[in-house]
């Protein structure tokens, strides 16, 4: 989503926490580690999260205890899973996205595995079906986000498109991630790459730089800190009133919010959104491979997919799961998002990420 996050939208201040079934100490004398055992180990960005009854169900149905261990950004977790894959740190990896994806592919992280009940995943979302190296278990839209209570005190229209964020109006208002590193600010850089093409995006980006874009390291810092319309914004004297954020990050300032307001208090710039979707995977080296299939085959199951809108703020793949209706009112998917087919991101990503740096942060 995480995403993408997703991912995905978590937000400190509004007192969520990201929860994590850990393996006990008692898995048959094998430390936890899922080497023959019957602990099956999940790799994740920071913004896992499951309900503790999904957990059970997943243990008891498998027998597996699950572990989980949570690596930063997905792009961190990422690339550590490169650097480690020769003796990885568990059985699946979770969290890489369709911006990432060819990193991952190309690196020869995951082996092949056809997870049970992968025909009713939607086919928009399915790739690399002719050696299922992968698994789609979730998506979601970053998109910029507005203040709406910012905007309606300076009595300014927020901003809709692309277009409009490079307007003298909305000067030194954004806030961005850093595309390097973080999965959201690779995302919205994929997205103006979509829109003003291969030539087109750099000068966008110049436009963007002149009118006081603001670049963050990661989603926590630029959401929690530099946002003045979320939660956490708020309580750190935030004044930037766009974001780089998701479409999902609306129900979440509502539904966690206390109390509870019959409206978000932020919106979506809904012509600004790139459309994002998680993969997992089974690691090339994983020491419980049967375990690591289990848990894939879970992750698609509508016991998992029915979780997910409610703690990892994404939408589910698979056809049949259902979605809230405070999340689906609050945080709909973008109509009509901007796309990029993994081979054109496999091909451009780093040399644009390298331009990009060169041209926003020196």
């Amino acid at each position: 989503m995480g995403i993408t996050k997703k991912v995905t939208v978590l937000a400190v201040g509004l007192g969520l926490v990201t929860l994590s079934a850990c393996g006990s100490s008692d898995d048959g004398g094998t430390g936890g580690d899922g080497g023959g055992s019957r602990t099956v180990t999940l790799v994740s960005h920071n913004s896992w999260a499951v309900s503790k009854d999904v957990v059970a169900a997943f243990e008891k149905q498998s027998g597996y205890r699950l572990k989980v261990l949570e690596d930063g950004d997905a792009g961190q977790a990422v690339n550590k899973a490169v650097l480690t894959k020769d003796n990885p740190q568990g059985d699946v990896l979770f969290g890489v996205d369709n911006t990432l994806l060819s990193r991952a592919l190309d690196n020869g992280l995951f082996q092949p595995y056809e997870a049970r009940g992968s025909g009713s995943i939607l086919p928009e979302y399915r790739v690399d079906e002719d050696k299922h190296r992968v698994t789609p278990v979730d998506s979601g839209d970053i998109c910029v986000n507005y203040d709406k209570a910012w905007f309606a005190e300076h009595d300014l229209t927020p901003p809709k498109t692309f277009d409009d964020l490079i307007k003298p109006e909305y000067k030194d208002l954004l806030v961005v991630e850093n595309a390097s590193t973080s999965s959201p600010g690779l995302g919205f850089l994929l997205g103006t790459a979509a829109k003003y093409g291969d030539e087109g995006w750099q000068d966008y980006w110049k436009k963007l730089k002149a009118n006081g874009v603001k670049v963050a390291g990661g989603w926590e810092q630029a959401y929690n800190e530099e946002f003045s319309g979320s939660a956490g914004g708020r309580k750190a004297g935030a004044d930037r009133p766009l974001v780089v954020s998701y479409a999902s990050s609306p129900p979440a300032e509502v539904i966690y919010a206390d109390p509870k307001p019959d409206t978000a208090p932020t919106g979506v710039a809904e012509d600004t959104c790139f459309r994002q979707v998680e993969y997992a995977g089974l690691l090339a080296n994983a020491k419980n491979p049967e375990g690591g299939k289990a848990l894939l085959d879970f992750l698609i199951g509508t016991t998992f997919q029915d979780d997910m809108p409610l703690n990892m703020f994404v939408y589910p793949v698979v056809e049949g799961a259902r979605v809230p209706e405070d999340f689906a009112r609050f945080g709909p998917q973008a109509k009509a998002p901007q796309t990029m087919e993994p081979a054109k991101i496999a091909e451009n990503r780093d040399q644009w990420v390298k331009s990009w740096t060169s041209l926003v942060l020196r």
